[in-house]
């Protein structure tokens, strides 16, 4: 007797339209919360780095940073005498007097410190750019300020809290501080200002050489002070090259350049380069730094 081979009965969908595929239903997400600003917040932190590399920060680090160097070098053969201790006003033993406040004698002598010693450490650098303006007409309505706060986001690009980045404070408003002749009261908005750190920084300092400076008329360079000048002054040991640039020059960047009849209008402006120099003649190391970026001096 022989076995009858066993035949495959194909399996048939008992029911139609069934998909093949198991469907999984989607999430259901709850709404983004919303900041005090009305917009909402993501999930996720979202930092913004850096997506290329500064051309003069490049420059600076692997050019100018030696050429520096041997510029401001100083030899000292033997290390320095420790420096002599400040006298105070009061003993401070005393005991009839040793709560009261006990300044140094012959006021602050912060402008008489010598440099630090030369080193491949303490090489001078930038820290930041504070760029201001005082509006006139911010005193009769505030709006006035619209236009120049636009034009500072646009030529420095810098937002409140901008690339997720909490440190990063945007165009402020400057604030007066005390009465003046009647127009100014304390509190009152009477200016804007910014700080530049980083690559927003070295991208504006590389707009303002190559497109400003060229273009702006009757420019012969940053005004110095005479040789005669003393060294050791406050002004001339903080470090902090300051300049100023008429109405004109904001039409000559790029940004505002392209969409200045958005603007209503023009103002002027200070620019304060800020840097880790200090001591004695600290402002002309300060001012090698800036000649090493193509910024021009002059004497007047």
């Amino acid at each position: 007797m022989s076995a009858q081979p066993a035949t495959r009965i194909p399996h048939l969908a008992t029911t139609a339209g069934r998909s093949v595929r198991r469907s999984v239903p989607a999430p259901q997400r709850k709404p983004l919360k919303r900041n005090e600003k009305g917009l909402p917040i993501p999930h996720v932190n979202v930092i913004v780095r850096d997506t290329h590399r500064s051309r003069l920060a490049e420059h600076y680090h692997h050019t100018l940073q030696d050429d520096l160097l041997y510029m401001a070098y100083v030899h000292e053969p033997t290390p320095r005498k420790p420096s002599r201790p400040a006298r105070l006003m009061y003993d401070p033993t005393d005991p009839y007097t040793k709560h009261r406040f006990n300044p140094h004698l012959g006021g602050n002598r912060w402008s008489k410190q010598p440099p630090a010693p030369s080193s491949y450490d303490n090489i001078v650098q930038l820290e930041r750019i504070q760029i201001h303006s005082q509006i006139k007409e911010a005193t009769v309505s505030r709006t006035n300020l619209l236009g120049p706060i636009m034009a500072l986001r646009a030529i420095t690009g810098a937002t409140e809290q901008a690339g997720g980045q909490h440190t990063a404070e945007g165009v402020q408003l400057v604030k007066g501080r005390m009465n003046l002749q009647g127009w100014v009261r304390p509190g009152l908005p009477v200016g804007v200002k910014v700080d530049l750190k980083g690559p927003q920084m070295w991208d504006f300092l590389s707009v303002f050489v190559e497109f400003v400076l060229p273009r702006l008329r009757d420019f012969q360079g940053v005004p110095l002070e005479g040789p005669s000048q003393r060294l050791d002054k406050p002004s001339s040991a903080s470090g902090v090259v300051s300049f100023g640039l008429p109405p004109t020059a904001l039409g000559l960047f790029p940004q505002i350049e392209v969409n200045f009849d958005a603007y209503p209008s023009t103002f002027g402006m200070h620019i304060h380069f800020i840097t880790s120099a200090k001591g004695v003649g600290a402002q002309n190391r300060a001012r090698a730094l800036l000649s090493g970026f193509q910024i021009p001096f002059a004497r007047s």
